[in-house]
């Protein structure tokens, strides 16, 4: 008599991810900074274009003015460097406010550099991953660029408040430090005034999260300290954060099982207030 073997049921393995090659993008108003998958940070240069005999900017106060000068930026900047016939996934840190028109107007230059898949994330929150920061717990990001300044609240990863100010290191040649550090004042000030909650007393409690260029004057951060009342935590390499948090959602994003089509990362905005 023959017997026959019962076939067990195959498992089938989870899906082995696949890598992916990727790009995080900081588009900042006087730099653009680059974080090339398995090379780390590239690019840290002037955010600038030459479409005649002169220099033009195409982000100026936070705001994308010139969608067709950052795409030539970019390809000028990226495309010897990507792989020829790669398509990168591509990270890109937005302000919070005016997010919108933001992502939607970079989304449409970095075509010039056939992604697979286009991302975007808060600056802020990019700020928060890339210090490493605890975001179970509220936290303050006081990010301070060259021409725009956010003052945003995170609750669990997610934008809760945010105020923006049309000041940043650039203007110190014209504008004293310390109308810097009345702005941020008043910002956070507005925030505590406005929340029915405690999210804001307990982000100052636990104290603000410093970020950008500003955290790198010794004027700037004297004169936060000095106007907030609470302490400042400077984020190492604070110039570096927000591209360094896109870069570790990019990495999330290229392991993930489903790396064959990009996984959405995004932020929940709750509702901010007028």
């Amino acid at each position: 008599m023959t017997l026959s073997r019962r076939p067990w049921p195959v498992r089938l393995p989870w899906p082995v991810p696949r890598p992916c090659f990727g790009v995080a993008l900081d588009l900042g108003s006087a730099r653009t900074r680059v974080w090339v998958a398995g090379r780390g940070l590239v690019l840290d240069v002037p955010t600038v274009t030459f479409p005649g005999a002169g220099a033009a900017y195409p982000i100026q106060r936070g705001t994308i003015v010139d969608t067709p000068g950052t795409a030539r930026m970019l390809s000028r900047l990226l495309a010897h460097r990507l792989p020829r016939f790669g398509r990168p996934l591509v990270v890109i840190t937005a302000p919070v406010l005016d997010g919108v028109a933001f992502r939607a107007q970079a989304r449409t230059a970095v075509q010039v550099l056939r992604p697979r898949g286009v991302l975007t994330v808060p600056g802020a929150r990019a700020v928060a991953l890339g210090a490493g920061a605890d975001l179970s717990r509220p936290l303050l990001v006081v990010d301070v660029g060259a021409q725009l300044t956010e003052v945003v609240l995170l609750a669990d990863g997610a934008v809760v408040d945010a105020r923006r100010t049309a000041l940043g290191t650039g203007d110190l040649d014209t504008v004293a430090p310390a109308e810097i550090g009345e702005a941020v004042a008043a910002m956070v000030s507005a925030m505590e005034r406005q929340d029915r909650t405690t999210l804001t007393a307990d982000a100052l409690r636990r104290g603000a999260l410093l970020a950008g260029g500003g955290a790198l004057r010794p004027e700037i951060v004297h004169r936060l300290t000095g106007r907030l009342h609470t302490p400042l935590v400077p984020v190492a390499a604070p110039h570096t954060a927000a591209v360094r948090g896109a870069a570790t959602l990019l990495r999330a994003a290229r392991t993930h099982p489903s790396a064959g089509g990009p996984v959405p990362l995004r932020t929940p905005l709750r509702r901010l207030p007028r």
